[in-house]
């Protein structure tokens, strides 16, 4: 392109110059170049014979000084300064349950019943004895830690057997007996089913019982090496064992809690004290009520403080609500 644009040396703007001697198509063109250049912060510039110089600074380096030298002033941040005040008021035991719909997750409270932890405190506080039977015969008690660790984690799976539908009496004299006996895994396989039948007798479902202890010992002893195994699933495949026996062996035997322990009493005591958002039909749908909203804390000493309340006080027929201390905070109080 021929443009008659004199060198920036002369002093004298070249556009302005000598711009009534440009023919219109290369006025044009040189307009639309000095726009695109402009806009786009090129390195670019023209010599008259139109040959491309790189300049040693563009316009976008010489932007991107005054950025930089402007960092260094004070200059407040509108959005950055709005400040909220508004603070929800939450317990010290709430913990917020994420909710996560269309890949967006917010944070929020989690149902709680009402005044759950006052309850709570208040049968710790008619617990504080521990005299139910729960604290003499359950299953980590009457099981022997003495013995080898394998030989005392299956007495603790094997008590919690015999203990469905059976009273915590009878449960601990009938591992007393099996104790006397011999209560390993090898001694139950080498032992009749007559003569582990007189052993657990009279214990709900004995016979039931005898047959599901038979098949239990012999799976251990095959898949586990005469030891019980150490996850709810693996738990749960064996014979006559639920969640709930699951979650207390891995609670008592293995020292690990995994989740609530809900038997007639848990489940009766809860659904009276409304920790359910509507009332459960079965033990293992208040576990999952009860697991959803209490904090995790709380798992390791539900089942049995409230086993014991049940023993003693709110109790599945005439319960003993003059005595309670939840009385004025109980939904089920008549």
């Amino acid at each position: 392109m021929e443009a008659n644009i004199q060198d920036h040396e002369s002093g004298s703007c070249p556009l302005a110059d000598n711009i009534q001697g440009l023919s219109s198509s290369n006025l044009a063109l040189s307009l639309k170049r000095s726009s695109k250049c402009a806009e786009s912060a090129s390195k670019e510039t023209f010599t008259s014979a139109g040959n491309v110089i790189k300049t040693e600074v563009s316009m976008a380096e010489s932007f991107q000084n005054v950025e930089k030298s402007s960092k260094t002033c004070d200059i407040p941040n509108e959005e950055s300064s709005i400040k909220f005040d508004y603070k929800p008021e939450l317990l010290s035991e709430e913990v917020l349950k994420p909710d996560c719909q269309n890949y967006v997750c917010e944070s929020k409270p989690s149902w709680r019943p009402y005044k759950w932890l006052e309850q709570l405190s208040n049968i710790r506080e008619m617990r504080k004895s521990r005299d139910a039977p729960v604290d003499t015969m359950g299953c980590d008690v009457i099981s022997d830690s003495k013995a080898p660790p394998k030989d005392y984690r299956y007495q603790v799976l094997l008590s919690l057997m015999l203990s469905s539908q059976t009273k915590d009496q009878v449960t601990s004299a009938a591992m007393g007996r099996l104790r006397e006996h011999g209560c390993n895994v090898s001694n139950i396989l080498s032992t009749s089913d007559d003569v582990l039948g007189q052993l657990i007798y009279p214990a709900g479902f004995w016979k039931k019982k005898v047959k599901y202890i038979k098949q239990t010992s012999e799976i251990l002893a095959n898949k586990y090496g005469g030891d019980i195994p150490n996850s709810v699933e693996d738990l749960c495949s064996l014979p006559g064992v639920g969640p709930k026996m699951a979650h207390l062996v891995m609670k008592c035997a293995w020292n690990t809690v995994t989740g609530i322990g809900v038997d007639t009493h848990v489940h009766r005591i809860t659904n009276r004290l409304g920790w359910v958002q509507k009332p459960t039909k079965q033990p293992e749908d208040t576990r999952k009520e009860l697991e959803d909203w209490l904090p995790r804390s709380y798992w390791s000493e539900v089942n049995h403080l409230v086993v014991g309340f049940g023993q003693q006080i709110c109790l599945p027929v005439r319960p003993k609500c003059d005595q309670c201390l939840n009385q004025s905070i109980c939904p089920f109080k008549k």
